[in-house]
């Protein structure tokens, strides 16, 4: 046959007599070959009938298919096939190198070489686009978390007093991610992606794939991020945010790093363990770094920016949201980034981790320090719960729903300390401990608001006020197990001293007026009138004045005000219808008895009812 040159021993010219190893090399390979991939030659049985010339039409064939694979649209697994051929092809070629010194035979070897080139150029170009379509893209319609800024309690100063301010920061949209839903993987499109991998890894391609597979992969966490919009920021970026801007940044962040590790992080995870399966697990784990660790590490530099902030009140609970969603995505950073493996991620995560701890305790200390430094300078109006109050409360009040959380982070050698239980209760929990330090230090900035009261009678209501509404929080809330009922008894004890203190300072001496002593002369049963009349009225302006003066006070608590209402009635209409009963006849004749007689005891139950309003009101006079 002209232009072939024929392989078998006998029929070799111009060529050295090979070995006679070579001889069954050849022949064993060119057999495998012809059971491995389907390879017909028509009257061939033998190696010594294959030729360098079927071959070489072999390989045109094999050339022609991958030019004009895309414009036939042919299946990914034929284009494998071919490949696969090509590769093989070469092999042969290869193997019969160093016993041919033909030059037709180091052309068709060069020839396959090239081919194969080609082959895993295209092959690699399907294999990124089929990485690209084995996932659906992470869209903002498939995540249904909501934003946690709707419902969050605001602790910025703007919120004292603000009632509406009560319950703790909604904490679920750190969970809210669970409520993603991501296509799984199209079980054609991964047996094509692995049949690509493992046929470029037998080519000696396994660099190119790799690398391609990352650069794919990578593009698509980068659009992860996009998405679920987390921007890429440094430490510095952070630290010179205002805190409006940082708190809606935090927000959005917690739920969009539970996704981003939850979904984007743990698909990439899943996808290397498939794709890589029949390879050393070191490629895979590469693989699976080089993809994403520096995302991983960049949003834990983020995190690492909140926690070294500046501590502020407010910052405490998005700073605990933020390290709680730290805590609940450790057991799964363990499983992608196993420290064995050479990554750095987790020992990253443990710094940021108690860096965050450090700025939850230097918070509260913060907490503190912004309670006793509170100072007012002139006194809180009608008496009423002072907006301070009302921060502390419901700020302890959420903070009762961290408590599993702070009592890791706070937990020290105080735990065991009594001395602020003053009940002889067991301080049972390191929050327990803080929490009432904070109620301690607010009863003191509270005491030390009540002096600039100059009337006594508005310092107790103001002191009542203000610690029943702490009994109240803690008697409806979580605060209760870890202040316990003593310190309930105790401060319950203490605004009804107060309360007592107020009756007495307030109204002895409108009764005063009328007392029986010195009305008559001695060892008379007759009152003597001048006295009488001075006491009414005495017991008219004085009456008067502090109606009208505590018209203006103000008792919120409903029950409280009723019961005031009620013990100064007991107090102060039975005596005063006694008073009258005995002594009214004696100024019948008098013509300006009107003057005396003002009001009926029906009309002093009356106003009293009127008190601690919050309207200042006066009296006007009643001719009876």
């Amino acid at each position: 046959m002209a232009g072939c040159v024929y392989l078998g021993a006998s029929q070799v010219e111009g060529r050295h007599v090979v070995q006679e190893e070579t001889e069954n090399l050849f022949s064993g390979v060119v057999e495998m070959l012809a059971v491995d991939l389907g390879v017909r030659f028509s009257n061939l049985t033998t190696a010594e009938e294959v030729s360098l010339c079927d071959i070489e039409e072999q390989l045109k064939g094999l050339h022609n298919k991958i030019l004009n694979w895309e414009s036939e649209k042919s299946l990914i697994s034929d284009l494998v096939r071919d490949v696969d051929v090509i590769r093989e092809l070469s092999e042969v070629l290869g193997l019969l190198q160093s016993s041919s010194e033909n030059e037709k035979h180091n052309e068709l070897l060069t020839f396959a070489q090239n081919i194969l080139q080609m082959g895993m150029v295209r092959l690699e170009d399907e294999f990124v686009e089929l990485l690209d379509q084995c996932y659906q893209p992470l869209e903002p319609g498939n995540i249904s978390f909501h934003s946690a800024e709707d419902d969050s309690m605001d602790f910025s100063s703007s919120s004292f007093g603000e009632e509406s301010v009560d319950g703790a920061p909604c904490r679920d949209a750190v969970r809210e991610a669970d409520k993603v839903r991501i296509a799984p993987i199209q079980h054609g499109l991964i047996s094509n992606i692995v049949s690509i991998a493992n046929l470029m890894f037998r080519s000696n391609y396994d660099k190119e794939c790799c690398q391609a597979y990352v650069i794919s992969r990578k593009c698509a966490l980068e659009e992860c991020l996009s998405v679920l919009q987390i921007e890429r920021l440094n430490i510095e970026d952070v630290l010179k945010m205002e805190w409006e801007v940082l708190s809606s940044m935090i927000k959005k962040l917690i739920p969009a790093l539970c996704s981003f590790i939850w979904v984007c992080v743990a698909r990439e995870r899943q996808l290397c363990d498939l794709v890589f399966e029949q390879h050393p697990s070191s490629v895979g784990e590469s693989c699976f770094l080089d993809i994403t660790k520096s995302s991983v590490l960049q949003l834990l530099s983020i995190v690492m920016a909140i926690a070294i902030s500046p501590t502020t009140p407010e910052m405490l609970f998005q700073t605990l949201n933020t390290y709680e969603a730290l805590k609940d995505l450790l057991v799964d950073m363990e499983q992608f980034f196993p420290e064995d493996k050479g990554s750095n991620v987790l020992t990253e995560c443990s710094e940021v981790s108690a860096r965050l701890e450090e700025s939850v305790r230097r918070t509260l200390e913060e907490f503190k320090y912004k309670i006793r430094s509170n100072i007012s300078s002139t006194a809180f109006a009608r008496g009423d719960i002072h907006h301070l109050t009302k921060y502390v409360m419901n700020y302890i009040k959420a903070l009762s729903a961290y408590s599993e959380t702070l009592n890791l982070i706070l937990e020290g050698p105080h735990e065991n300390d009594h001395s602020l239980s003053g009940d002889g209760e067991q301080t049972s929990s390191p929050l327990a401990w803080h929490l009432k330090i904070v109620t301690a230090i607010l009863e003191e900035n509270i005491d030390c608001k009540s002096r600039l009261y100059q009337d006594d009678s508005l310092k107790n209501i103001f002191i009542m006020n203000n610690v029943c509404y702490m009994v109240d929080k803690v008697k409806g809330s979580e605060l209760r197990s870890f202040l316990g009922d003593e310190w309930i008894r105790a401060h319950i004890g203490k605004f009804r001293m107060h309360a007592w203190n107020y009756e007495r300072n307030a109204w002895s001496s409108v009764i005063s007026f009328l007392r029986e002593e010195g009305i008559c002369k001695h060892n008379s049963s007759t009152p003597i009138l001048s006295v009488l009349k001075d006491r009414f009225k005495g017991f008219n302006l004085a009456f008067e004045e502090a109606y009208k003066a505590q018209t203006s006070w103000i008792i919120p608590n409903k029950k409280l005000c009723e019961d005031l209402k009620i013990s100064l009635s007991a107090q102060l209409i039975q005596p005063y219808r006694m008073f009258e009963g005995r002594y009214a006849t004696h100024l019948d004749n008098d013509r300006h008895r009107e003057r005396y007689l003002k009001y009926t005891s029906n009309d002093l139950e009356e106003f009293l009812l009127d008190l601690f309003e919050g309207s200042p009101k006066s009296l006007q006079s009643r001719r009876k």
